[in-house]
């Protein structure tokens, strides 16, 4: 064998190796979970997502934007796909998620765990939430009160109906 065709071999599969989405099964939420982080920290829906192991840079994509509010104080803005850098109990260079803050929208551009607590970063202040509260998956147009009667579908600015 070439030592070009081996190294080519070789390269191809640390491509493969860096990106779970050709593994069988794995999900976003199982990566976060692998790196110690609740599943909730993302919405349902994400359609694929991608990771380079090697940098911990990630990509995870909704197929649209993903607006709800949590406890009717905090309103959540998910673009159609976020991107950072994960690394145990650490996510950095976030983008493509904002919080409503009074009338401002702020990017959160880190979160860590610390411990049972979440902090996440806008920057210039955080915020820490108990780790439990992370455990569901809050749903795009509804957060965790689903069971209303309407709920807004954002990306498709339309009443979807739920029971």
């Amino acid at each position: 064998m070439s030592p070009v065709f081996i190294f080519s071999l070789l390269s191809l599969s640390s491509i493969l190796a860096i990106t779970p989405t050709t593994a069988e099964n794995t999900t976003a939420y199982d990566l976060l979970q692998s790196y110690d982080f609740p599943i909730g920290i993302l919405p349902r829906g994400v359609t694929s997502y991608d990771l380079d192991e090697a940098t911990g840079k990630f990509h995870a994509n909704f197929g649209r934007s993903c607006d709800f509010s949590l406890e009717g104080s905090y309103q959540l803005r998910y673009k159609s796909t976020i991107s950072g850098v994960i690394s145990e109990d650490k996510i950095t260079n976030l983008s493509g998620i904002s919080v409503k803050v009074l009338f401002l929208w702020l990017n959160i551009v880190e979160v860590r765990r610390n411990g049972d607590e979440l902090e996440f970063s806008v920057g210039i202040a955080s915020a820490n939430f108990a780790v439990d509260n992370f455990y569901e998956n809050p749903q795009c147009g509804c957060g965790f009160d689903c069971n209303s009667m309407q709920v807004r579908d954002f990306g498709r600015n339309r009443l979807i109906d739920y029971i």
